[in-house]
């Protein structure tokens, strides 16, 4: 992994573990307090379970391969406690679409995001993908039958007690899109000067030419305050322009600048300050839910996004190697659905950033391309520093 530059969000204002598998010993409880034992069922004939990763500083991350889903990560706070600053749910059963259609901690492919009408041409035909969210597809497709990744279960293979390689195969036509593709996630929980990091990498290969776009659909609280969320906590995003929606969360196809608008966080400023503007697009968001085009900076590697709460004193920087990222505050998030410890996700309880291309852009020639040929292999990396600033 590169070594990467960490600013203070201050400064920014100026400028072993254990493998929880079924034929292993189980712990009685993460430090997460989550139960392995919750997670070892059997879905539509694959077999699901809890890996438990751990550092050198003693954090912790839990992942399961149902959906290759984060479902809780435990860093410092400045109380010298611990924090988990994840969404997700204390049962494998919770995170089935038979009983939530969620996508807490889920690795997202093959398509994050959106596709128009979930149509796109390559080569000069045109694929048909699901439609389920206003006729476009969303996510590579969610309804029930048309499952994309995040509800299907992954193959694991924890390689050392910080390092966990999730492995999937998606057959020509799944859903829609052409080529045999098989990805890998691969999550590392490190330790790097004091920091601690999850690191999160994907590939990719396909033996027809085809598209990809992956992400994690993580809902972060860093304050570990569900009741209250995200809406006191500080965002910064190096981003001069964000991609503008219509009614129905279809990007227009254009780049418009965040100067002057409520899309403006190139200084930071709490996420609730401007998401009930009187705003067009924060109308169609129903707050933030939109894709910010990071500003690429070859000679250096700097944060292209950080959080910091007020609450624990944890910022956490994200770097990243795609172009763009979705910001999504929980806007739909509404109190039935209750997760670990029971707890009641409300409305922005948490805040996503999905690192990746911009939305449409099989339909949008002039954007990042998201083609990929036999022969070539998709990579894409995220990382996430956690820091503790008092």
């Amino acid at each position: 992994m590169k070594t990467l530059k960490v600013l203070p969000l201050a400064a920014l204002l100026v400028s072993g573990v254990w493998s929880c598998t079924p034929s292993g010993d189980t712990p009685q409880k993460t430090l997460s307090n989550l139960d392995p034992a919750n997670f070892a069922d059997v879905y539509r004939g694959d077999t699901t379970a809890l890996y438990v990763l751990k550092n050198a500083a003693g954090a912790e991350a839990c992942i399961t391969n149902f959906g290759g889903r984060l479902v809780s990560l435990m860093v410092p706070n400045k109380d010298g406690g611990m924090t988990d600053v994840v969404l997700g749910f204390d049962s494998i059963q919770a995170y089935y679409p038979e009983n939530n259609q969620t996508d807490f901690g889920a690795s997202i492919g093959r398509y994050a995001n959106r596709i128009n009408q979930g149509r796109f041409m390559l080569d000069g035909e045109e694929y048909q993908l699901p439609q389920n969210n206003f006729g476009h597809c969303l996510h590579g497709g969610t309804d029930m039958g048309t499952m994309g990744w995040q509800y299907r279960v992954y193959d694991a293979e924890q390689t050392s007690d910080s390092t966990l390689v999730l492995s999937i195969v998606s057959p020509d036509g799944d859903n829609g899109f052409p080529g045999t593709v098989k990805a890998t996630v691969k999550y590392e929980l490190m330790s790097d000067d004091g920091l601690n990091v999850l690191d999160i990498a994907y590939s990719a290969t396909t033996d027809k030419k085809t598209i990809i776009n992956m992400t994690n659909h993580s809902y972060f609280n860093l304050g570990g305050d569900y009741e209250n969320g995200v809406l006191g906590d500080t965002l910064f995003i190096a981003a001069d322009y964000y991609t503008p929606v219509d009614s129905t969360y279809m990007t227009l196809g254009t780049l418009e600048p965040v100067a002057g608008t409520p899309m403006d966080f190139t200084t930071p400023k709490t996420i609730g300050r401007d998401i009930a503007a009187d705003n067009e697009q924060i109308r169609f968001g129903n707050g933030y839910d939109h894709n910010w085009v990071l500003n690429a900076n070859d000679n250096e590697l700097v944060p292209q996004a950080a959080l910091k709460s007020p609450v624990t004193g944890i910022t956490m920087y994200m770097y990243t190697t795609e172009p763009g990222v979705q910001v999504y505050c929980g806007n739909f998030l509404d109190g039935t659905i209750k997760g670990k410890g029971g707890k009641a996700y409300k409305q922005r309880a948490g805040i996503c950033l999905e690192t990746q291309h911009y939305p449409d852009s099989p339909n949008k020639p002039q954007w990042p391309s998201t083609v990929l040929e036999p022969g070539d292999t998709y990579e894409s990396n995220t990382s996430y520093f956690f820091a503790v600033e008092k």
